[in-house]
């Protein structure tokens, strides 16, 4: 049997895999099956499509339900353009920071998960503890769904509460916004753009959707919030366009644009609502160029659903996550975790990890060595709760 690793040394060796998310995290995942297996745990993959990519579920412990299941993501964001001032594939440690991609989000967690359940398999627990690692989960939560289908399938037995670990300073995160995201194609006609009212511009009629974002926005921000919206910062849905590229020369109406769109929704507000508004104008438009030329279109893509994370009333994992951490103030982000898909999968789920989301992301991304600690002492709390 191999030796357990310790926290540091797992966190060392999972920052080391460069597993962006356009790259793939196959040798992560077979790193850490390899590793799990050699205890003895139980593990289980779960693939994308084209076996590019995997998802890894795993159990230790006896074979009950009741028991903590901790989710974490393997994939990471690019370095590409950012100045790191040390390997963002080494985890360096600098005046109390530990350096490196993934170091916040969220590596950190993961490492402290993969130690648990080794601990848990080699102690007397009472429940078992369960590890949930995803992939995409930084290009719109993609691959959960079916790993959490493909643990129902497999009768994995249920967990009473799933703690996600994402970067809230481990304070209990009980809601999130949700987020749906949209690709949309605009198909215009070129002229010269002298007689451009012969013509139909895909990028101008791009900016009316952009102006109907911003419009929706100044709407959505004078409306007084409504419930839980209020504990959000900002308390209100919020509609973004982040990327647009479209045209070939400044003399010619452009015969194509394509942008990105997304919501992030409070919880009055539904991502089915808030998809058909989108879709409300984009005919609006579209009826407006076919008008000039009917050959002319727009189409929009789904990319990506996230449901929101809603507080729950007497949840299991929010007590236990309160119980550990001894945190009992309200917390709620803006941002979307996979805590959402989890709660709509039947679990009742919290966010709580190591680190500051401020940090996840950038060039000299880091968590704090206290925080890190702070992660390991709320492992060890969580292994004496599973002995009870």
């Amino acid at each position: 049997m191999v030796s357990p690793l310790t926290q540091r040394q797992l966190f060392e060796k999972l920052v080391s895999f460069p597993t962006v998310s356009r790259d793939g995290n196959l040798d992560l995942i077979d790193w850490v099956e390899e590793y799990l297996t050699g205890f003895g745990i139980h593990c289980a993959r779960v693939w994308n499509p084209v076996r590019s990519k995997a998802s890894l579920y795993a159990h230790a412990g006896p074979w009950v339900p009741g028991g903590v299941m901790l989710s974490g993501h393997t994939d990471v964001v690019p370095v590409d353009g950012q100045d790191w001032s040390s390997d963002p594939w080494e985890l360096t440690e600098r005046n109390g920071r530990l350096y490196g991609r993934g170091a916040c989000d969220m590596k950190g967690f993961d490492a402290l998960a993969i130690w648990a359940l080794v601990e848990a398999k080699s102690r007397d627990v009472a429940r078992p503890l369960q590890l949930a690692l995803s992939y995409d989960e930084e290009l719109g939560c993609l691959a959960a769904p079916a790993l959490i289908a493909a643990m129902a399938r497999a009768d994995l037995p249920k967990a009473a509460a799933v703690i996600v670990g994402e970067p809230s300073m481990l304070q209990v995160v009980t809601g999130h916004k949700g987020n749906i995201g949209f690709e949309i194609r605009l198909k215009g006609h070129e002229v010269h753009s002298s007689m451009q009212h012969k013509g139909v511009s895909a990028v101008m009629e791009a900016g009316r959707l952009i102006q109907w974002a911003n419009d929706a926005n100044d709407l959505n921000r004078s409306r007084p919030p409504e419930g839980d919206d209020g504990l959000f910062d900002p308390p209100w849905t919020t509609v973004h366009v982040g990327e647009i590229a479209g045209g070939t020369a400044q003399n010619i109406t452009a015969a194509d644009c394509r942008m990105g769109l997304d919501y992030r929704c409070v919880p009055s507000d539904s991502l089915a609502a808030c998809r058909e508004a989108l879709m409300a104008e984009v005919a609006r438009v579209e009826a407006g160029m076919k008008a000039i030329r009917p050959e002319t279109a727009i189409t929009v893509e789904d990319t990506f659903s996230v449901p929101a994370l809603a507080p729950e009333a007497d949840g299991a994992a929010e007590a236990l996550a309160r119980r550990l951490t001894g945190d009992n103030a309200t917390h709620v982000v803006s941002y979307a975790t996979e805590a959402g898909q989890f709660q709509e999968g039947g679990f009742s789920t919290v966010v709580c990890g190591p680190g500051d989301i401020a940090q996840a992301h950038q060039p000299d991304e880091y968590i704090t060595l206290d925080q890190f600690r702070q992660g390991e002492a709320f492992m060890a709390r969580l292994l004496d709760h599973l002995k009870e």
